[in-house]
């Protein structure tokens, strides 16, 4: 007994036609996620923004500490060398000779300077930690803000997602298995014009004379061939698919 025939290989005119139904749906869900306009751009956008802010805060908090740090250990070095300034004064009371007085009152000199120059380095350690709270300040306000404009934008994404998912989720199903039925040739090729085209458009009908995706004329014999659906078509001036209109079908 002759084995079963293998299942017949589609026509052009099947396989256009299972094109074309591919876009449809694929431009449904194109619809879909227009609506969504620019939302997740944006609340991808205000998300990298806030994990930038918390960087900077996080930043800025360990600077003003290092330098509160810096500004305190100035402090508790002036208060050592106060106390070795009134020691040395107190020796000097004790000296056996010029020699000794004149040593100590070069130690007492350099304590002194020590606590000048700890003085004006607290100082300016203070005036860092002032403009830093001021910067510190700033961004934590900036991230409050900005906290509060992506709670706005994430409530109004969940929500539209919320009205569509369910219907992109079923188109999305409905295109992978259109698109599974093509051959791997057409698939790549429908594929690729999908990703080129800025409205997504890789398989057009032809409108009043024109190609529908880039709006040119087509010669009369060109969409007498394209009628007839025996061979797969493309646009001469965008590379998209072309299949008959409505009228001539």
């Amino acid at each position: 007994m002759a084995k079963t025939a293998s299942k017949k290989e589609a026509t052009v005119a099947e396989k256009l036609d299972g094109l074309y139904d591919l876009q449809l749906i694929d431009s449904e869900i194109d619809r879909i996620k227009t609506v969504r306009g620019e939302l997740p751009l944006e609340v991808q956008d205000l998300e990298d923004e806030l994990a930038g802010l918390d960087i900077r805060i996080e930043k800025m908090q360990d600077e003003i500490k290092t330098l509160e740090t810096e500004v305190s250990d100035r402090k508790n070095a002036n208060k050592d060398s106060e106390t070795a300034i009134a020691k040395y004064k107190e020796q000097q009371n004790n000296v056996r000779n010029n020699r000794e007085f004149e040593s100590l009152s070069k130690e007492i000199e350099f304590q002194e300077l020590e606590i000048k120059l700890n003085e004006k380095r607290s100082k300016e350690g203070k005036f860092k930690i002032s403009s830093k709270k001021e910067i510190l300040d700033a961004a934590k306000e900036r991230r409050e803000f900005r906290a509060e404009d992506l709670k706005t934008k994430k409530a109004e994404l969940d929500e539209i997602v919320a009205e569509t998912q369910a219907q992109e989720e079923k188109l999305t199903k409905k295109s992978l298995a259109a698109l599974k039925k093509l051959d791997p040739r057409l698939s790549s090729a429908y594929s690729r014009l999908r990703k080129s085209a800025k409205n997504g458009l890789a398989v057009v009908r032809v409108d009043r004379d024109s190609c529908g995706g880039c709006f040119n004329k087509i010669p009369p014999q060109r969409q007498l061939d394209i009628q007839a659906k025996k061979k797969v078509i493309v646009c001469e001036h965008c590379g998209r698919i072309l299949v008959p209109s409505n009228e001539a079908e």
